[in-house]
């Protein structure tokens, strides 16, 4: 939903963040920051798939479940996972129990690990695929794009599962890769400096 809604501060804010009060801090000090932690970004992409058919709010209300049960979304270790362990995350009340999600995130990590040795970091993978700012649609008008349908297609191409163009312009507009604050949202011009002096990983 685009446009923007005043705060009890006098602030304008992305409409969204009024359906709960925990999304209000998210999007004040998260949401489209630009990242290059390679963990963050892991698990960003592992909760979007996650996400598939919920709402981001039922998301955010379990990711601290989700980082004990996959352990911080260290892919080192995750890649490492067993018939056991899923066993395990399906007996696991805390997350999204979905037998498809679950193994997406275990043979991601797997892919994770080979795309490290391969590029160096995944920030040096997805950041290649930030687009130009000057040909980016209004802000939270469309939900994907034609840069996250190419991330999307060649994820999938190295093996990668739950990565689909929605789900990585999802992705995208959390981890900084466009600005996709409304134009009048408060947070949008902090953003727009936090872009400005980020080094994009190489």
């Amino acid at each position: 939903m685009s446009g923007t809604i005043t705060g009890a501060d006098g602030k304008a804010r992305c409409r969204w963040c009024a359906a709960a009060p925990e999304l209000l801090a998210y999007h004040d000090k998260e949401w489209g920051f630009p990242v290059d932690d390679d963990r963050r970004l892991f698990e960003k992409l592992c909760l979007e798939g996650f996400q598939s058919g919920l709402s981001w709010r039922t998301i955010l209300a379990k990711r601290e479940n989700f980082r004990i049960a996959f352990h911080n979304f260290d892919f080192d270790k995750i890649a490492r996972f067993t018939a056991r362990d899923v066993a395990r995350l399906l007996k696991d009340k805390g997350i999204v129990r979905h037998r498809g999600k679950i193994e997406a995130v275990i043979n991601n990590a797997q892919r994770a690990r080979e795309l490290v040795k391969r590029d160096g970091s995944l920030a040096a993978f997805f950041w290649r695929y930030e687009p130009d700012p000057e040909n980016l649609a209004k802000p939270q008008t469309i939900s994907t794009s034609a840069a996250s349908i190419a991330l999307s297609k060649d994820l999938k191409k190295l093996g990668w599962k739950f990565v689909g163009p929605t789900t990585v312009y999802a992705f995208m507009q959390t981890m900084g890769l466009i600005n996709d604050h409304a134009e009048s949202c408060a947070i949008r011009m902090k953003m727009a400096r936090a872009r400005k002096t980020f080094v994009r990983p190489a």
